[in-house]
């Protein structure tokens, strides 16, 4: 363990000195991912940058193509810096950026395969360390950025945003950024019911709006949310007032955690509703910047809305970016629950096709690409379709779709590879993700044979997991 340690910081020291020694008058070109873990990693860079003050110009992307890579090579920056994307295109990155000075600070499964001298390539799977789980691409940026700049750990707190994004665990690297950020005066830990708004929102409406955790009968519905809290015996008002989760006393706090779970007695984890809150001490109380999930998920939602600068300077302590950020989030959780509506009315459906261990929902236009992915994640929680794997597709702009594969059981299953698996041969697809989250895009006219060869793979899974 420690040689491992040793080795992956020492090949962080080593590309932190050879950036440091590049052109300070160059202009950097900062690519990263849209989700709240690249929106992190993007942040603690652009901080970085400032403080050294670099010249950058950012884009975030939810997929690095071989065709936005083409692009970049024919851009005028010299240095370009990936962010949580990047491992998953390293044979075209090596391929056509030779030209440019090359980072790459990422936690996907990558090949490890020799590069260019001009690409200095930060990833822990390389080294042993699982990146999907011991540290996110905001906590590979965060080191990388910590051996160029030690004000950079007043930055800890938002990597911990990013882990918390990509549903990590913090032990391994993850925990000593989570101990950075707490010893910097940025986090704190309590044990609390895990739910999104508690600082924020009124209590009937975070509980209509929960996607995680699904609560059933409750989610989506406004009258099943006041319904269900005065079925718990909780006034969801204090006169005239709405109140939030913050506001509750213990024994009603008690009521709604039993309540929530016996609500969800049929779902996969009915008890996951309580666990430890990371709470940003400096922001200010019932904002939705106070509970670093709940930050975490208003990054991501600015991401999956088109708006990330939004999330970058919210990540910065901008106070306006902050403000929209909040509005950009209510929009956000609307798509949300638009999209499974959308899924309740096409069950039965060729838009939803229902197979042996497995299910396949067809969105096309009617799901935004961006949170498709956020769909099949709450539907693949919940027991509505009784599959134990999601593929979702929606359309993209330019003949492009982008599925995404999710896994229900509690056991780990390597998504990534059955993604490949399907995608295997098919020209024009490309794939990427994690372990327990993949995805994939496709060309739209593809699609009838990539749900055809999906539904024979998925179908073969299922089969191999009921024979052991």
């Amino acid at each position: 363990m420690a040689d491992k340690y040793r080795d992956f910081m020492d090949h962080v020291r080593l590309c932190a000195e050879k950036f440091r020694l590049s052109d300070n008058s160059k202009p950097i070109r900062l690519v990263s991912h849209i989700d709240a873990d690249g929106i992190s990693s993007c942040s603690i860079m652009v901080k970085t940058l400032n403080i050294q003050n670099r010249k950058y110009s950012i884009s975030t992307i939810q997929n690095l193509t071989r065709d936005a890579i083409e692009d970049l090579s024919k851009e005028p920056c010299q240095i370009i810096i990936f962010t949580d994307i990047g491992s998953g295109q390293i044979r075209a990155i090596n391929e056509l950026l030779a030209g440019k000075e090359v980072i790459i600070l990422d936690h996907h499964l990558t090949e490890d395969i020799k590069l260019a001298k001009n690409i200095s390539h930060i990833n822990p799977n390389l080294f042993g360390y699982d990146g999907g789980s011991e540290i996110s691409g905001a906590g590979v940026t965060y080191l990388f950025c910590r051996e160029l700049e030690p004000r950079i750990r007043g930055m800890a707190h938002i990597a911990v945003v990013g882990a918390l994004g990509d549903v990590q665990r913090f032990n391994s690297l993850n925990q000593e950024i989570l101990n950075d950020a707490i010893a910097e005066g940025n986090l704190k830990i309590i044990k609390g019911l895990r739910i999104f708004g508690a600082q924020t929102r009124p209590l009937h409406k975070v509980l209509e709006y929960s996607t995680d955790p699904y609560i059933p009968g409750v989610t989506g519905s406004e009258s099943g949310s006041i319904q269900f809290l005065q079925q718990l015996g909780i006034n969801p008002k204090s006169g005239s007032s709405w109140k939030k989760i913050v506001h509750l006393v213990p024994d009603e706090i008690k009521k709604l955690v039993s309540g929530i779970i016996m609500k969800r007695f049929g779902e996969k984890k009915p008890e996951d509703v309580l666990g430890d809150v990371y709470l940003l001490p400096k922001e200010e109380s019932e904002s939705p910047f106070r509970d670093a999930r709940e930050f975490a998920t208003l990054l991501n939602a600015t991401g999956r809305m088109g708006k990330a600068s939004l999330g970058i300077g919210s990540c910065l302590g901008d106070k306006k970016n902050k403000e929209l950020a909040v509005r950009n989030l209510i929009a956000y959780k609307k798509e949300i629950i638009n999209a499974l509506e959308w899924f309740e009315k096409n069950r039965g459906t060729n838009n939803v096709i229902k197979g042996e261990g497995y299910a396949i929902i067809n969105a096309g236009n009617n799901v935004k690409h961006t949170i498709v992915g956020t769909l099949a994640s709450i539907i693949s929680k919940s027991n509505k379709m009784d599959a134990d794997y999601l593929l979702s597709i929606a359309r993209m702009e330019d003949g492009f779709s982008k599925a995404s594969l999710r896994y229900a059981k509690r056991d780990e299953c390597d998504l990534q590879s059955i993604m490949k698996e399907i995608t295997s041969g098919l020209e024009g697809c490309e794939s990427g993700g994690h372990m327990q989250a993949a995805g994939a895009v496709i060309p739209s006219s593809l699609e009838h044979i990539f749900i055809k060869r999906a539904q024979e793979i998925l179908r073969k899974k299922g089969m191999e997991e009921v024979i052991t």
